[in-house]
């Protein structure tokens, strides 16, 4: 990866694992039109770094996201001109998509508050961690628009719709424990621990095949968007490819071998 330099965006990378960070702490991190452009091009800079094996989204200060920074967005939303939203939204949905359909496992750090185009941005991560005074929601609706970014889209395939109905319909935010209890939020740590628990569930991440998990995410990302019959075929050539992969005999070695720590380590208790 370059030594690219952002402005609102900060990249590290170490040990496998890639780090893009939100910069804007003294707005909250809120998303701005610029911080936009600087994320998308930091996710394809990460997609395309063989040493990155993980990719971790955070943000910089007291939060992680407060969500579209209006007051940037405010020239565009004066304007009311159809097609350059259009055009915006798509282009702000294909950052998304790359980073959700990025080959690599992506975990969003969480802190703070995680609002509106923030949680949006999670949302498309694969897993997130949060730490237990974050508040998350979608308030959209009570400044008179909706969720632009995929909110509306990912929100249901991970909490169900009846309850991303009630996020969004009301607007409400809810805390991290609250969010845990639904699915949105996979664990939830004190604050202290917040970045150290992240770094061992990328740890945990990179033990795997990364061909294996690149192919994983495939099939999961296609389950809600195709047939069950296709997907299984889906599944059976995409197994295929990794039983042809190179090392595929060490990550079998490697598990029969944990498998027998275990037994052993049961047998002595």
């Amino acid at each position: 990866m370059e030594n690219k330099v952002f402005k609102n965006i900060l990249l590290e990378k170490g040990e496998g694992i890639g780090k893009i960070i939100l910069n804007r702490p003294q707005v909250l991190n809120a998303i701005s039109p610029e911080l936009l452009e600087e994320f998308s091009e930091a996710v394809k800079l990460m997609a395309e770094d063989e040493d990155v094996k993980v990719v971790i989204v955070k943000g910089a200060g007291r939060a992680f996201s407060s969500g579209t920074d209006l007051k940037a967005f405010g020239q565009a939303f004066k304007e009311i001109d159809a097609e350059k939203v259009r055009r915006n939204i798509r282009r702000i949905n294909d950052t998304l998509l790359l980073l959700e359909n990025m080959s690599k496992p992506t975990i969003a750090m969480i802190h703070g508050v995680a609002l509106g185009a923030g949680l949006e941005l999670a949302l498309a991560c694969d897993m997130r961690i949060a730490s237990r005074n974050t508040r998350l929601g979608l308030p959209e609706v009570s400044f008179g628009l909706i969720p632009d970014m995929g909110g509306a889209q990912r929100l249901p395939r991970i909490v169900g719709l009846g309850k991303a109905k009630e996020l969004v319909l009301t607007g409400e935010l809810i805390d991290a424990e609250e969010a845990e209890r639904i699915g949105l939020i996979n664990k939830v740590v004190s604050e202290d621990k917040l970045e150290e628990e992240t770094v061992n569930l990328a740890k945990k991440l990179m033990e795997n095949s990364p061909i294996a998990i690149s192919m994983a995410k495939s099939i999961l990302n296609r389950a809600l968007d195709i047939d069950l019959t296709s997907l299984i075929d889906y599944s059976a050539d995409i197994q295929v490819l990794c039983f042809k992969s190179e090392n595929q005999l060490k990550y079998i070695e490697k598990f029969l071998e944990r498998r027998r720590k275990e037994k052993e380590t049961q047998k002595q208790v």
